[in-house]
C-alpha cells in the first residue's frame, strides 16, 4: 500500500513561509488571506460540492501554496508559488502526479481564472470569495492600499470603478459559491453604482 503524503506538514511549511517571509506591507495578501480565508473557503465549497478524500486533501494543499510566491515577488507570484510547491512537496511524500495536480490548481488562480476541473473551480471561487461577503469593502480598501504600495497609485474613485467592472464581469464557477455569495455580490454591485453616482470622493 502506498504511503499517504503528509498533508498537514506540507501545509504547515507553506504557512510558516508566509509567516516568516511576507513583506508586512502585504496587508491583503497576508497570512490570513491564505489560512483564514481561502483555505476554509475552499473546504466549505468542497463539502457543499461533495468533494472528499484525496481530492479534498490536495485542494487543501493547493490553497495553502497558492500565494506563497508573494514571499519573493508581487506580480507574477503564482509562478513562484508553483516552483516552491514543486520543490517542497516531494519532501512531504507527494508523488509526481499529486504535485502536478496541485500545480494545476495553483495555476487556476492566475487572472483571468480558467479552471478545467471541479477542484479548480472550487479554488478559483474560494480565492474570490470576498466578492460576495459582507467584508468586501473593508478587504477591498486593504487591497487598494496594497496596490498603491506595490503596483501603482489608484484613487478611491478609480478603485470603485475598477471594482465595479470586475464584479460585473465575474461569475462564480460552482453552484455552491453562486448560492452562498451571489446575492451579496449583487448588493455590492448596487452599492458601487450608487457610490459612483453620488460620490464619496474628495477629488469630485
Amino acid at each position: 500500500m502506498t504511503a499517504q503524503p503528509d498533508y498537514d506538514q506540507a501545509i504547515a511549511y507553506a504557512i510558516d513561509q508566509l509567516r516568516l517571509h511576507l513583506n508586512p506591507q502585504l496587508i491583503y495578501h497576508n497570512v490570513w488571506h491564505t489560512a483564514g480565508d481561502v483555505m476554509p473557503g475552499a473546504m466549505e465549497l468542497a463539502d457543499l460540492s461533495g468533494v472528499h478524500g484525496r481530492d479534498r486533501q490536495l485542494l487543501r494543499v493547493a490553497a495553502a501554496y497558492h500565494d506563497v510566491g508573494f514571499i519573493e515577488m508581487y506580480e507574477g507570484h503564482e509562478r513562484v508559488s508553483i516552483r516552491i510547491a514543486q520543490e517542497a512537496l516531494p519532501d512531504f511524500g507527494f508523488a509526481a502526479e499529486d504535485v502536478a495536480q496541485i500545480v494545476a490548481l495553483i495555476r487556476v488562480t492566475i487572472m483571468p481564472q480558467s479552471p478545467q476541473s471541479l477542484l479548480g473551480e472550487i479554488l478559483a471561487d474560494a480565492d474570490l470569495g470576498v466578492l460576495g461577503r459582507a467584508d468586501f469593502f473593508e478587504r477591498g480598501e486593504l487591497l487598494r492600499q496594497e496596490t498603491v504600495s506595490f503596483v501603482e497609485p489608484v484613487s478611491l474613485r478609480a478603485w470603485d470603478q475598477r471594482q465595479l467592472n470586475f464584479l460585473q464581469q465575474h461569475t462564480y464557477f460552482t453552484a455552491a459559491a453562486r448560492q452562498l455569495r451571489g446575492s451579496t455580490k449583487a448588493e455590492h454591485i448596487l452599492k458601487l453604482e450608487e457610490l459612483l453616482r453620488n460620490g464619496r470622493y474628495a477629488d469630485s
